[in-house]
């Protein structure tokens, strides 16, 4: 029997779902620092903690003290999610209207986000940008499949209404 005190399944562990808590965390917090001391201090609760929790349940544990740090830090701050601007190298081929347009979209779709409940938001990029699976995000929440259905309802009616040709 497999024991999350032993060093290589604690390492496969981390290898397994450090990116993806940390994405988790990151549309929650959007701030990268804060998100990786999320995950920092959440794998070392695991450790911590390595003799009490299964392997099986090592995944839950790690989401849920991650979320914890989570809901105590935004006791004291207003979430706002962030986005780094990332510049196309293919970019200088294109026409300035278009670089204009895209610009304008791009700050349209974060105003949109933006004004997203944080849960929806968080359901939004979870499904979108990282793949993940309703069930895979209702299991990260807490929640039923059937919230994070409504959820992905409600934000991608929320973002048509603010963003015109989406």
């Amino acid at each position: 029997m497999s024991n999350v005190c032993e060093d290589q399944v604690f390492s496969s562990l981390f290898k397994a779902h450090s990116k993806t808590v940390f994405n988790y965390i990151y549309y929650k917090f959007g701030n990268e620092e804060k998100a990786n001391d999320a995950v920092q201090e959440a794998f070392v609760k695991l450790w911590e903690n390595c003799a009490k929790v299964s392997p099986e349940k090592a995944k839950s544990f790690v989401y849920t003290v991650a979320n914890n740090l989570y809901l105590n830090v935004i006791k004291a701050e207003k979430v706002r999610l962030k986005y780094a601007k990332s510049v196309d190298d293919q970019s200088s081929n294109l026409s300035p209207e278009f670089l204009m347009e895209e610009q304008e979209y791009k700050k349209k779709l974060d105003n949109a986000l933006g004004a997203l409940p944080e849960n929806q938001r968080t359901t939004f990029l979870l499904n979108r940008i990282d793949g993940k699976k309703y069930a895979e995000i209702a299991e990260m929440e807490g929640v039923s499949v059937k919230a994070i259905e409504k959820r992905m309802h409600l934000a991608l009616k929320s973002l048509r209404e603010q963003i015109d040709g989406i």
